[in-house]
């Protein structure tokens, strides 16, 4: 908005007359004369310049009587202000992070009664020290202050820093936030995603006997997103000290376990195993779609702490249709055998989502323990097939060779990938896709056979499903981001992953170690015992046989997972000769006149000759059509002589037509089981409430009702085949557990496979059995290269890490502190996972060792490597102020705290009244000081 439109509006409101005469009228738009973008005609003689300045003055004195203080009118938006407050504390924040590390340090090893200040908070006779009343909000306190200023320091905001509390205006704020508050509130969130900036305000103010209202919450926002990007400055530091700031380094190091490796170790088939998936419950409702505007503000800069995770928009849409990698939209179905059974192997049903939302849910993959690797944003659009195209891009980057990756849809993902500009990278560097082991029994045998954890050598008992436990716990973040900024919803999701992995996965990493190899353990104690048995049972003499059984069920599955084109022809030319003579048949009958017939015509008979009339020709015209329909399909078979129900051709044509309705009514039996084996395991799930579980029980009871009608149309279709198939029982159907004993039913139709050995129930639970044994043999092997380099780790981090605090106490003691807490949030397991570790070499049966080795990571900043500190500059180079030190308000009324909000944004003024001073000392000769 111009100064003039700016006038104009002022004069409209107030009913002057001087909208009309604007342009001849002596009105001035002060902040234009202040900064000289613009003169006045003024003599000096006449005063004009003195009595404009002295009625300015008068103002500027008066803004703390509210008697004379009239309100200014504001033509800023909410936006407008928010910018301004957020580029205010950018620009102060260099000077925050070096009063948080000198706070951080003072108050080390303080109880919680003694942190808060690192300066002397008693009253000083130094007169470069000023002291100002300030509104503290803690986490049992709400009061007024006195904190102390000093010459020395850079602006109000630093001195407040240094004394343990983060302002809520960046250059005259009225009220501050401990940062212990702000810690707790960071804490408490990450450990429980539901608790709310409100909610914990809402807590604050019945602790303090206050009542809560919104602007609370507003102001303790503000100081929120100024500390939390304070934290991320002193972790940047902190990286930074200890050369760890490289590109990628957080990934290449995400996993002890999977990416410490070690010289000399066994080589493992696949060097990562890692699962990927998509989430829908993180969405972000667009503000323009209700209405708003979409917010541009990015915070206190374009980073937050847990970013270095996140997969850029840019990067992801490099591998999208129309960005250069058109082959995603080539047709797949063909070579996938679970084509159409999943939604997210539908393009058109992922390439759209609801217009309300902006961020439509996250993408993310996370190693086989639990760390995430990289998150990417779901944009508008479903889960394409962008995104974990974009994802294996990136660790193919980072880890190179000899990847596996678990997928739902992984079937189809492995052709996707080969025929995108990844492919050939891909192929190159031996990429896997896998199918996750829950997800993989839904998924048809002959995809089992190829994809499924259990088939796949070297893969060991890892069933690929840690994205659905990490998105169990996300959950809980859908309603803090449903409606917040892009920018806050990227910072709550990437914070909380952050600290998830640092604790939770972290701790639980060895416990995972100590599971695994006691269920390994167990399950070959198990097949050493019953295996043996049952291969003498089945008169098997030799374990090899189980891969050939193997290999002979898919070639079988194979050969006959589509139906033979000669085939569907003769299917198709038998169903339309029916249909040609049903059509010809019902000609005749209209044609045929009655055979009765009346001596008078009368007004009804007319009618009913004109309805016959129409019904015989329609009758004719679907003959027609019909006849050119086989004519056509007599030519694409060769068929000489048209075929007749006495023919052997049509009665062969007719068998496999029943054969084809018995298939369709076993689908129809199968994806019934199927829906009934999730929602029973939905039931037993934890975190499943009452109400949901009673809605699965109801559909459960809808559910076997519909599978018992399904099973009668099966058992119908089943007698109609040649020879008649076996019919099953409910009980038999509900029984099933694995959609293997489907795919046989259905590929029985044209031979019989019973007498195959790998066909009997027995045969395929002793082929299982093994493949069980011999993945426990590999978890084995995996297990003890990871308890291996976990022990390496462990020994290496400690000695690196207190090695550089040891150097940096002596050149820059605040920072050391840094180091030491950075160091501390993993440190505090190792105990813990020495414990685990020991437990686990002492089972019966462990054949891995306890000793550790030599990590082949060398570079700059590994474990492994001599430390080389850098102080980052920013914090070795000390900045003088450049202005004046701007001296927050205080008084001895009460607050108005309800305009918090808005007169945090007018520290604009400070400087004008500064300016106007000036302009009033040198304009009037006369000036004298008013009272």
């Amino acid at each position: 908005m111009t100064p003039q439109e700016r006038r104009d509006l002022e004069a409209l409101h107030e009913g002057h007359e001087e909208f009309f005469h604007a342009e001849t009228d002596d009105v001035y738009d002060v902040a234009n004369i202040l900064d000289g973008s613009k003169t006045i005609d003024l003599s000096h003689g006449g005063g004009e310049l003195r009595d404009l300045a002295r009625d300015l003055f008068s103002d500027v004195k008066n803004i703390g009587d509210e008697s004379l203080r009239k309100r200014r009118m504001d033509y800023r938006t909410r936006r407008d202000r928010a910018q301004r407050r957020t580029d205010a504390f950018a620009r102060q924040m260099p000077e925050l992070v070096r009063a948080y590390v000198e706070w951080s340090a003072a108050n080390a090893g303080k109880s919680c009664s003694e942190t808060g200040r690192c300066r002397n908070t008693w009253p000083s006779m130094d007169p470069k020290v000023r002291e100002v009343q300030l509104y503290v909000v803690g986490i049992f306190c709400a009061e007024k202050r006195a904190l102390h200023l000093q010459a020395e320091d850079y602006s109000a905001s630093s001195a407040l820093v240094c004394q343990g509390v983060i302002p809520c205006a960046p250059l005259r704020p009225h009220t501050a936030i401990m940062i212990d508050a702000l810690e707790l509130f960071r804490v408490a969130r990450n450990r429980s995603p539901h608790l709310s900036v409100q909610a914990f305000v809402k807590t604050i103010s019945d602790l303090q006997g206050v009542q809560y209202r919104p602007y609370l919450a507003r102001l303790f926002s503000i100081a929120l997103d100024v500390y939390l990007q304070i934290r991320l400055a002193v972790n940047d530091f902190v990286l930074q000290a200890l050369r760890r700031d490289t590109p990628d380094w957080r990934l290449k190091n995400a996993c002890p376990a999977c990416t410490y490796t070690l010289k000399d170790e066994p080589d493992l088939k696949f060097k990562m195993l890692f699962a990927m998936d998509g989430n829908d419950s993180l969405k972000r409702i667009s503000r323009e779609a209700i209405g708003g505007y979409e917010s541009t503000a990015k915070g206190l800069g374009e980073r937050f702490l847990g970013d270095d995770r996140y997969l850029t928009r840019s990067f992801v849409d490099q591998f999208g249709v129309g960005c250069g990698d058109e082959s995603l939209t080539q047709p797949t179905d063909n070579d996938n055998p679970c084509a159409g059974r999943w939604k997210n192997m539908k393009e058109d049903a992922t390439s759209r989502m609801w217009g309300i939302f902006d961020e439509a849910g996250i993408f993310m993959a996370i190693c086989r323990h639990g760390f995430s690797l990289v998150i990417a944003d779901i944009v508008r659009s479903g889960e394409q097939a962008k995104y974990p195209v974009a994802v294996v891009s990136k660790l193919l980057d980072v880890f190179g060779s000899n990847l596996a990756g678990g997928y739902d849809i992984g079937c189809k993902f492995q052709t996707t990938l080969n025929r995108s500009t990844v492919g050939p990278r891909a192929q190159a560097l031996n990429y896997t896709s896998l199918v996750p082991a829950f997800h993989g029994y839904a998924h048809r045998r002959l995809c089992q056979l190829r994809f499924l954890a259990r088939y796949v050598d070297g893969l060991g008992l890892e069933d690929l499903e840690g994205c659905e436990r990490t998105f169990s716990k996300t959950n809980g973040l859908a309603s803090a981001v449903r409606y917040a900024s892009t920018f806050h919803r990227c910072q709550t999701i990437g914070g909380y992953i952050a600290h998830n992995d640092e604790n939770d996965v972290y701790q639980n990493l060895t416990t995972m170690i100590l599971n695994n190899y006691k269920q390994a353990l167990g399950i070959i104690e198990e097949g050493r015992s019953t295996l043996p048995r049952v291969m003498n049972d089945l008169g098997i003499t030799d374990v090899s046989v189980f891969g050939v059984w193997l290999s002979e069920e898919n070639e079988y599955l194979t050969a006959r997972s589509r139906e033979p084109e000669e085939e569907t022809l003769q299917m198709e030319y038998w169903q339309k000769l029916v249909n040609l003579d049903a059509s010809r048949d019902l000609a005749w009958t209209v044609a045929t006149p009655s055979s009765t017939a009346t001596s008078t015509f009368v007004q009804k008979d007319i009618t009913a000759t004109t309805r016959k009339e129409t019904m015989r020709r329609h009758a004719l015209e679907n003959f027609e059509k019909d006849l050119k329909i086989v004519q056509d399909i007599e030519i694409k078979l060769g068929v000489t002589k048209r075929w007749v129900p006495e023919d052997e051709e049509w009665q062969t044509a007719g068998h496999l037509v029943a054969n084809r309705k018995y298939q369709r009514c076993l689908d129809q039996l199968e994806s019934l089981v199927v829906a009934r084996i999730f929602e029973l395991s939905k039931m037993n799930q934890s975190g499943t409430g009452y109400k949901l579980r009673k809605h699965i029980a109801k559909a459960l009871k809808a559910r076997s009702a519909a599978i018992r009608t399904a099973l009668d149309r099966f058992n119908t279709a089943a007698r109609a085949c040649s020879p008649p198939r076996p019919q099953l029982t409910f009980e038999e159907v509900v029984e099933y557990t694995f959609l293997a004993d489907f795919d046989l039913l259905r590929n029985a139709t044209r031979e019989d496979i019973s007498q195959r050995p790998w066909a009997s129930p027995a045969a395929r639970a002793a082929m299982d059995q093994y493949f069980k044994v011999c993945r426990a043999e590999e978890e084995i092997k995996r297990l003890n290269v990871e308890i291996r380099r976990i022990i390496t780790y462990l020994r290496d981090e400690d000695r690196y890490m207190r090695a550089c605090i040891a150097e940096l106490q002596v050149s820059h003691p605040p920072l050391a502190h840094q180091v030491q807490l950075y160091h501390n949030v993993r440190a505090k397991f190792t105990n813990h996972h020495i414990c685990l570790l020991t437990d686990t070499i002492r089972l019966p049966g462990f054949t891995g060792t306890a000793l550790p080795g030599e990590s082949t990571k060398t570079s700059p900043g590994d474990s492994v490597s001599h430390p080389e500190i850098i102080i980052p500059s920013a914090l070795s180079i000390v900045t003088t102020p450049t202005s004046p030190l701007t001296t927050p308000e205080s008084g001895d009324g009460d607050f108005d705290l309800d305009e918090f909000d808005a007169d945090e944004d007018e520290y604009g003024d400070d400087e004008s009244a500064l300016t106007l001073q000036e302009i009033i000392r040198i304009s009037s000769d006369g000036y004298t000081a008013q009272e």
